[in-house]
């Protein structure tokens, strides 16, 4: 029986916005098209998405893509790198209440944040095959 080790990929950089003005659902729409995808492709499909939180995301991965560019250990371009991992956390919600005159009713008023954040790592080496014995 052949046995595969799996090289684990090793985290770049990272990049985190907080206390962004958009619901954690809606940003985790965006954020599920380039997971696992390499850079160049990541920008692609958020140069093209039409939401709000593409944009905000684009600008996210555009400076995790700086900050693995300028590191001290040893600097990677944006082809060698792919999106590790990446979440969208949910942040304080604002409440507001309105009144309306002459009744009792209240109308709440709701305004979600979230917390961006997104992972950097390099591609892994090919894996390497290894046998245990000769095969029969």
């Amino acid at each position: 029986m052949a046995q595969v080790e799996t090289a684990q990929p090793v985290e770049v950089s990272r990049a985190i916005a907080r206390y962004v003005r958009i619901s954690p659902r809606k940003a985790r729409l965006v954020i599920d098209l380039i997971r696992g995808k390499s850079v160049p492709e990541a920008f692609r499909i958020l140069q093209f998405t039409p939401k709000k939180a593409a944009r905000i995301i684009y600008k996210v991965l555009q400076s995790a893509v700086a900050n693995a560019e300028n590191r001290e250990q040893g600097s990677y371009t944006a082809e060698e790198l792919f999106v590790w991992r990446c979440a969208v956390d949910m942040g304080p919600t604002r409440m507001w209440r309105r009144f309306r005159a002459g009744t009792r009713k209240v109308f709440r008023r709701r305004i979600h944040h979230s917390h961006i954040s997104i992972r950097l790592a390099a591609r892994p080496a090919p894996a390497v095959r290894r046998r245990k014995g000769p095969r029969p």
